[in-house]
């Protein structure tokens, strides 16, 4: 890929409780992206995070590993400047310092745990800008992870935000147990949704919602799914506008699933088999909360959109 001759070579690296990400992007000096490379891969940072507080030592080694192959793809593709990004398991660990020894011994740049509302402008600033191309604001952008989960309403820039601690990982391991969960273990995980939103939604005025737009691994597969796609498609994805009754009928089906059956559609990683259930429970909870919030405002939430285009990008923009 030919850059424009103003534009500056970056990487990006979100580090979540589920998964590794990574960005490599040219960007202009009118805040333009063009994707270089983009890699993401399962790590499981956060495993038994929420019950020890600690992050694991296997859980590190596999970062780790995972952050020594990316430093190798970002120094070949020439990057000039790096932001690594950690989130919620990172916020939530007593042991960070290990990780931040890990990090900088790795890939040579400090990690930054980001608080729960800058992670939510991120994410928002970096679906926006593709999904805003298509569709009209006010936006709700749902940022779904492992630990924790990012509201964000906002037209041309963030207005409010809030980060939810329910996430896929964070979810399974407090409540889905059985395989495929038990109704009593559903209905604990929903009412841990059911409180954090009702906490949101005195922070953020989910009935003004024009367009809902979800990101992450848990959101893209969901709509993978509803989509019937046999292999994961990147492209396919991204921007897809679902009915609400499609995407809900999606999650209720992918709950209902053995772990066997999820790994049998072809399109998830083992990594991402385990706790889309409970990713299923999180954005049914959302989007059913907000459907019903814009209802009471006068208003009808019909669609979702799916955005590729999520808290990477934005990190990218924001590199300095």
């Amino acid at each position: 890929m030919t850059s424009a001759p103003s534009a500056r070579r970056v990487a990006a690296v979100d580090c979540g409780t589920n998964s590794l990400r990574l960005l490599v992007a040219d960007v202009g000096a009118d805040g333009s992206l063009s994707e270089v490379a983009r890699r993401t891969t399962i790590v499981r940072l956060g495993q038994g995070v929420d019950r020890t507080g600690e992050l694991a030592p296997d859980a590190l080694e596999r970062t780790f590993a995972v952050t020594r192959e990316y430093a190798r793809v970002l120094s070949d593709a020439g990057a000039q400047a790096v932001r690594f990004v950690a989130t919620s398991a990172t916020r939530d660990a007593r042991n960070r310092e290990a990780f931040f020894a890990g990090i900088r011994e790795a890939i040579g740049v400090e990690a930054e745990v980001v608080s729960g509302d800058e992670e939510a402008q991120l994410s928002f600033t970096g679906a926006t800008g593709a999904v805003s191309v298509a569709h009209p604001g006010p936006y709700l952008v749902v940022d779904l992870g492992g630990g924790s989960t990012e509201l964000v309403l906002g037209d041309a820039a963030p207005e409010a935000a809030l980060s939810m601690d329910v996430g896929s990982v964070r979810l399974t391991e407090r409540h889905l147990h059985s395989d495929p969960p038990t109704a009593a273990e559903v209905a604990a995980a929903r009412a841990d949704v059911r409180a954090a939103l009702d906490a949101a939604a005195a922070v953020v005025p989910l009935g003004r919602t024009t367009t809902l737009v979800g990101l992450a691994g848990s959101v893209t597969s969901i709509t993978a799914y509803a989509l019937g796609l046999r292999a994961y498609d990147r492209d396919a994805v991204d921007g897809t506008v679902l009915a609400v009754d499609e995407v809900l009928a999606a999650c209720d089906r992918l709950l209902a699933m053995t772990r066997a059956e999820r790994l049998a559609l072809g399109f998830l990683q083992p990594g991402r088999a385990d706790v889309i259930g409970a990713g299923a429970v999180i954005w049914a909870e959302v989007i059913g909360r907000v459907r019903d919030a814009v209802a009471a405002g006068g208003g009808e939430l019909t669609h979702v959109v799916t955005s590729e285009h999520d808290i990477l990008d934005g990190i990218a923009l924001s590199v300095r």
